[in-house]
């Protein structure tokens, strides 16, 4: 008796965790045919799904249409502050495009065309989220922005949030400096320097909320000393749900930055790797020396 599961109980599977079998051994014909046919039946079983829970519900146009004029005014302090001057058109350039509010307009589309099973069913549970209804599994995540490559979707929640330290745009465009290599936004490469910023990986949601924070100072104070306050402020009342993240830690962070002429080089380096990243050649020469000790003993 077979333990291959069938299609329906593929597509079930699905809708409830937003896993999928990257082999789609559910689904008859040879590898390209089972891929179409997978894709086809999870993806329109999502969108079926996401219509029903949202029957009756849609949001209102966005209160900003110019998109791109929101992001640039949002992310360019950040991209002044952390880039060199002949980089910073290119980068502002890339960010400005890369926000995408995800509405009832769009949500079909967007879970269509996804590249990911896992991410289109990711952005359903964030649109569903953002009309209050219940999401599609127990363990679904309940985001409000999710950043892959050089796109950041972000929820129409973004319009109505009153936390004066929160900047859901910003938050996900810091993560597209870890995500994107230079060279996809026209910049110079070198062995050394391939992504638009070196985070050490397990600071990179500290470096995402750091930025977040310090932006919203920015914004907001008219001098350093209430850029200090306005940091002391967020010290005191900030509370992260992110458990890959100390809060104490980026209250520091943030307060050092604050204190500081350019705080977004300060943030950089509280959130740089310990040691650069080693080339491939070097990577190879440390293997061979390894081989060698191993041949020797």
């Amino acid at each position: 008796m077979s333990n291959v599961p069938s299609a329906a109980d593929e597509v079930e599977r699905y809708l409830r965790t937003g896993e999928t079998d990257p082999h789609h051994a559910a689904w008859p014909g040879e590898f390209m045919e089972r891929a179409n046919r997978a894709h086809e039946e999870l993806r329109g079983a999502l969108v079926r799904e996401v219509r029903r829970r949202a029957e009756g519900l849609a949001h209102e146009s966005l209160p900003h249409a110019d998109t791109v004029a929101i992001t640039r005014g949002k992310v360019e302090p950040m991209v002044r502050g952390l880039f060199p001057r002949v980089e910073q058109d290119a980068v502002l350039a890339t960010l400005g495009t890369s926000v995408v509010f995800v509405t009832s307009a769009n949500i079909e589309p967007l879970l269509l065309k996804h590249g990911y099973d896992s991410s289109a069913w990711t952005l359903a549970n964030l649109y569903l989220a953002s009309l209050g209804v219940d999401l599609l599994g127990e363990d679904a995540p309940r985001l409000v922005g999710l950043s892959e490559g050089t796109t950041c979707y972000v929820s129409v929640e973004y319009f109505a949030d009153d936390d004066p330290f929160a900047d859901f745009i910003v938050h996900e465009a810091a993560h597209i400096f870890h995500n994107c290599k230079r060279a996809t936004v026209g910049l110079r490469e070198t062995r050394t320097k391939e992504w638009l910023l070196d985070i050490e990986y397990r600071k990179r949601e500290t470096f995402a909320y750091s930025c977040e924070a310090y932006a919203c100072i920015l914004s907001r104070a008219k001098g350093p000393a209430e850029r200090r306050a306005l940091a002391a402020e967020y010290g005191a009342t900030a509370r992260l749900s992110e458990e890959r993240v100390d809060p104490s830690e980026v209250a520091d962070i943030v307060a050092e930055a604050a204190s500081a002429r350019n705080g977004w080089k300060i943030i950089l380096s509280r959130c740089a790797p310990t040691s650069r990243p080693r080339s491939a050649l070097q990577l190879l020469r440390a293997s061979w020396a390894v081989a060698d000790t191993a041949r020797r003993r």
